[in-house]
């Protein structure tokens, strides 16, 4: 027993590539495995101590791994995934769709409460650390008032969502600000922003 946290990774694209590489950065934890659903001989892992599997396998880890951090898509794979391990493992994931982060939550909630077990959701950017931004920004300034400007860049999270549409062979969504409502902001305008009028 090293005392160290022993996390799993649910899905190997970009977010769980990235979690692996931030588990190295964290003195405190140990990777244990990776389940995926891709061939698992393509993915490459230089590491021997991490074990490669097919989601299928993950059950038999339920008392091994402390916490399952679940990489999959907001569109799709979460809304499936994130119940069914919420209720076998703590969980952490960062489930982005913002109007159906309710619902989301108690669906994990739920199965949660089924297992005992304990789960963060929405831990990612946006909604998750730009929030904390948001919060502490509105203390200091409580008179002001919260805009958001995406790119110019490629939203990972759309590209996806389309790619996953039959028929889309591949895809990428850029997201591209609008000048004239950052103009607005800049000039202390104050304006009432919708969707699809920032970006």
């Amino acid at each position: 027993m090293n005392g160290k946290i022993k996390i799993g990774i649910v899905g190997y694209g970009n977010v769980g590539r990235g979690v692996r590489l931030a588990t190295y950065q964290n003195g405190d934890m140990e990777l244990v495995a990776i389940f995926t659903r891709r061939d698992v001989a393509s993915l490459n892992i230089d590491d021997p101590n991490i074990e490669v599997l097919n989601v299928s396998e993950a059950d038999r880890f339920k008392d091994h791994i402390d916490v399952m951090i679940l990489c999959g898509g907001s569109a799709t794979d979460l809304t499936q995934q994130g119940p069914y391990f919420a209720e076998k493992f703590n969980t952490v994931d960062s489930f982005d769709t913002h109007a159906r982060i309710p619902e989301y939550f108690n669906a994990i909630d739920r199965a949660s409460r089924q297992g005992k077990k304990t789960s963060l959701i929405s831990g990612g950017w946006d909604p998750g650390l730009f929030s904390i931004n948001r919060v502490m920004a509105e203390s200091i300034l409580p008179k002001g008032k919260g805009y958001t400007f995406w790119g110019p860049g490629v939203s990972l999270g759309h590209s996806d969502a389309i790619r996953r549409i039959e028929g889309v062979k591949d895809a990428v969504q850029y997201t591209i600000p609008i000048e004239s409502a950052i103009e607005k902001v800049r000039k202390g305008e104050m304006p009432e922003l919708k969707n699809r009028q920032a970006f």
